[in-house]
């Protein structure tokens, strides 16, 4: 049996159960007040009310489980953002909006929208001490197709230019998006970033900023 054939990934209720029993694995939290008594968190369960929501005896305030998740505020289906979250993570390369959007049958700019908030939710915020104790850090560029509207030129200046770093050791890595790739740009990025005892080396070793000396050589 496939695990994309488990019933959290095709039934709303199923999947709103699977979800409570991650989040909430020994009972309801209030996400306003804190109240952890399950005696006095109550499911309203009328027509007109929302699958899921519940109400809290202690502030008066209603909540569900999607409130300071990824999934707050979306009128996506729960089980479709799970389905999307099984494709993005166990995607070895990664998955883009064009095939959340052919795969979950919504619009690219729902698969847009839901792949950006799981990549946030993803996103690694220690970078302050990427390649610390002195180990190597690769740094590189990408280009990627052009950007909307711009016309096709000489060199590299209408794609859209993708600057990495990878940590040697560990394979760690992180990917951001820049308006231009100079020496003010890439020095910006490396010093908010990447430990000053690192080790830098360029991919390909080709160009040498002088950007890069206080942080150790390119070897």
């Amino acid at each position: 049996m496939s695990l994309l054939s488990q019933p959290y990934f095709h039934d709303e209720d199923t999947a709103y159960a699977h979800i409570e029993s991650v989040i909430w694995p020994n009972g309801p939290i209030c996400p306003h007040c804190g109240n952890v008594d399950g005696e006095r968190i109550y499911r309203l369960k009328g027509k007109t009310h929302r699958r899921g929501l519940r109400k809290c005896a202690e502030c008066r305030k209603q909540f569900t489980v999607k409130i300071g998740t990824v999934f707050e505020s979306s009128h996506v289906p729960l089980y479709k953002w799970l389905q999307a979250i099984y494709l993005m993570v166990s995607s070895k390369k990664g998955i883009s909006a064009n095939q959340l959007h052919r795969t979950l049958e919504v619009t690219h700019k729902t698969a847009w929208f839901i792949g950006r908030r799981i990549r946030e939710a993803m996103r690694d915020d220690g970078l302050t001490s990427f390649g610390s104790g002195g180990t190597t850090v690769e740094i590189g560029e990408t280009f990627l197709d052009r950007k909307k509207g711009e016309q096709v030129r000489h060199g590299y200046e209408h794609k859209i230019k993708v600057l990495s770093l990878a940590e040697r050791e560990t394979g760690r890595a992180y990917f951001m998006a820049v308006d231009k790739l100079n020496s003010k740009t890439v020095s910006g990025v490396v010093r908010e970033n990447v430990a000053r005892e690192t080790h830098l080396q360029p991919l390909p070793c080709r160009v040498r900023f002088p950007i890069w000396q206080p942080f150790g050589p390119c070897r």
